[in-house]
């Protein structure tokens, strides 16, 4: 990696910690673009050559984190669902800034949304896992994977507004054993 990529790279990330920094402090349409060049120690020219504009930042920060998510569930695959939990629940911890705000924030609904959807997604790739590929949901199944994907979004949602109350592996372990026992 070249000089120049790393300098971008560290920009980046100034950029979106700065960014998400703010999003603790202040409601999302009271953040501006100097806000998260002075905070990320950045120009404004620099935020505006990576990004249109906040609205921008914030969607591409959210695609980052679901595209790691969905990584963790291909390479958690063949994983029983506490292994899996695991994966995920160490990844939410070590970006704990990124998640707790997003949950928390009003400014960042969307997060949400996208994040429930993801889970729904990965729910349905598990139940043709376990049934066989492409097969219409059974009668009342559609029911359970929306209960399961609202149940994780509001448990992550818990973990997080508690101050995470437990660690990643008793998480894992009790979300795991739910799973396992329901779908």
């Amino acid at each position: 990696m070249s000089v120049m990529d790393r300098r971008v790279l560290k920009s980046q990330e100034a950029i979106k910690t700065a960014f998400v920094e703010l999003m603790t402090e202040k409601n999302f349409d009271q953040i501006t673009i100097q806000d998260i060049s002075d905070r990320a120690n950045v120009g404004r020219r620099t935020i505006y050559h990576h990004y249109m504009d906040k609205f921008d930042l914030l969607d591409k920060l959210i695609e980052e984190h679901i595209n790691e998510l969905s990584k963790l569930c291909e390479s958690a695959a063949e994983m029983n669902y506490i292994d899996a939990e695991l994966l995920w629940f160490e990844y939410f911890e070590k970006n704990y800034l990124f998640f707790s705000t997003m949950l928390a924030s009003k400014g960042a609904s969307s997060f949400r949304i996208q994040f429930l959807n993801f889970v729904i997604e990965e729910l349905k790739n598990d139940m043709d896992t376990i049934e066989g590929k492409n097969q219409e949901l059974s009668e009342g199944e559609d029911v359970t994977i929306q209960f399961f994907g609202a149940a994780i979004v509001g448990v992550v949602e818990w973990w997080f507004k508690n101050g995470k109350p437990y660690p990643p592996h008793v998480m894992a372990q009790r979300v795991g054993t739910l799973l396992e026992k329901n779908l």
